[in-house]
């Protein structure tokens, strides 16, 4: 199992549209773009570390309110056992129409070698 496969398929049942890195269909009202952020190897007494702690950027996009959106996205990843690293406003985009706001999210997972 890997963060992004995990997310697309817990975020799938959300009833939001949400795709990874760009979104490329014609934007609904509210949407998710997921971008992979990063996978650290901790450091292990025997140098053969045994799990990878993955991150990934979670990117709402809503014309309107989004709080209440937010609000259940962040149950829902706690309930999934998902890290929020951070949480934040990041603007009104006034070309679109869309407010930006960012959930950073992290999980940790056995490492595949």
């Amino acid at each position: 199992m890997s963060l992004l496969s995990e997310l697309n398929t817990l975020l799938a049942d959300c009833g939001i549209s949400v795709e990874t890195g760009i979104f490329s269909d014609k934007a609904p009202d509210s949407y998710l773009v997921i971008t992979p952020l990063t996978e650290t190897l901790e450091l292990h007494a025997d140098n053969t570390p045994g799990c990878e702690t993955q991150e990934a950027r979670l990117s709402l996009y809503s014309k309107g309110s989004y709080t209440k959106l937010k609000n259940a996205l962040v149950r829902t990843l706690l309930g999934a056992d998902f890290y929020i690293t951070d949480r934040r406003y990041i603007g009104f985009e006034t070309d679109t129409g869309y407010h930006h706001y960012a959930i950073d999210v992290a999980k940790i997972y056995d490492l595949e070698v």
